[in-house]
């Protein structure tokens, strides 16, 4: 399979479990060893200044942390627009990418434009995301980098699906519990 990197994954509504119901995660990094991504939509109540005060040289101190998975809940990652991709830890995609944090804090923020702070990423070992991709439980799309740092975080499960059409339309006016319907 091609890496998936710079895509998102929708959560298919089979998805029950609470850490991926009706997640839009995106995918960073993607091989044969595995892949990792954040989940877009999880925003916290915590903001930066609450959880980490020392990243206000290269975020706002109100934004919120957002819980970008279950991996590693106590690290911290910044996914940013950056002005010169060049000066990104990691480039994801475009001009799309990770803050060098110890850098960042070091040295002073590069310019950027976007940012968002994660707590945790989602990760998956050799295989997993291909057996669950089998299995449907995830929709594929490619990433819009404006929906990576959207300001309607709750949002953007359905306004992915309804932008994809077709049978995803329907499945993007599902309401969470179908039973209630």
């Amino acid at each position: 399979m091609d890496s998936l990197a710079g895509h998102f994954l929708i959560a298919s509504p089979s998805i029950l479990d609470p850490n991926f119901h009706r997640a839009v995660v995106f995918v960073t990094a993607h091989s044969d060893e595995g892949a990792v991504g954040v989940i877009l939509n999880r925003r916290s109540d915590a903001t930066v200044g609450d959880a980490v005060p020392q990243l206000g040289s290269v975020t706002d101190l109100t934004d919120p942390v957002f819980v970008g998975g279950p991996v590693n809940p106590e690290g911290v990652a910044v996914l940013a627009e950056f002005h010169d991709p060049d000066q990104a830890g990691v480039v994801v995609i475009e001009d799309i990418g990770f803050v060098a944090l110890d850098d960042a804090l070091e040295d002073g923020a590069p310019d950027l434009e976007r940012t968002r702070v994660f707590a945790g990423v989602a990760g998956w070992g050799p295989d997993q995301l291909e057996d669950e991709l089998e299995r449907d439980d995830w929709i594929i799309e490619r990433a819009d980098l404006d929906d990576i740092f959207t300001e309607d975080p709750d949002g953007l499960w359905s306004s992915v699906l309804r932008r994809k059409g077709g049978e995803y339309e329907l499945v993007a006016r599902m309401p969470v519990d179908p039973s209630l319907n």
